[in-house]
């Protein structure tokens, strides 16, 4: 995606992982990734880590912590904030969208069913990614 940054993926799925992986994969996405199982896994892994990721791909509905209490978190830390976070998520209620734009989030995409249109969904984050001015 860009750089060789890592890309850290926040999901609770073990399916959706495996998509998401598969996806980069076929899109030729070389980035190290790290999976957390949900938000709270997410902020330690976080905070442990001397060299940040370079996105988050965050899914919203999750035991623990979901991604709306994890954002809030994130942003609330100076250092964390500046990550780019795209929501990658099955909700499509209003309020977790709202709440996720007023947090932040660089994009929100709903994930579909059909697996070519999940490689699109992974190859349109690519693109803003390796577009995107990153500080």
């Amino acid at each position: 995606m860009h750089e060789q940054k890592t890309i850290l993926i926040v999901e609770d799925d073990e399916v959706d992982v495996m998509t998401i992986k598969r996806a980069m994969r076929e899109i030729h996405v070389t980035n190290p990734v790290k999976v957390t199982w949900n938000g709270e896994e997410a902020l330690e892994y976080l905070q442990g880590q001397k060299d940040l990721p370079g996105i988050i791909l965050l899914d919203l509905n999750m035991p623990r912590m979901n991604g709306v209490e994890f954002l809030q978190h994130i942003r609330a830390d100076e250092r964390l904030k500046p990550i780019p976070v795209v929501v990658l998520t099955t909700s499509r209620e209003e309020q977790d969208r709202v709440s996720s734009f007023n947090l932040g989030v660089a994009g929100y995409m709903i994930k579909p069913v059909d697996y070519l249109q999940f490689v699109e969904v992974i190859r349109a984050i690519n693109l803003y990614w390796t577009l995107s001015e990153l500080p």
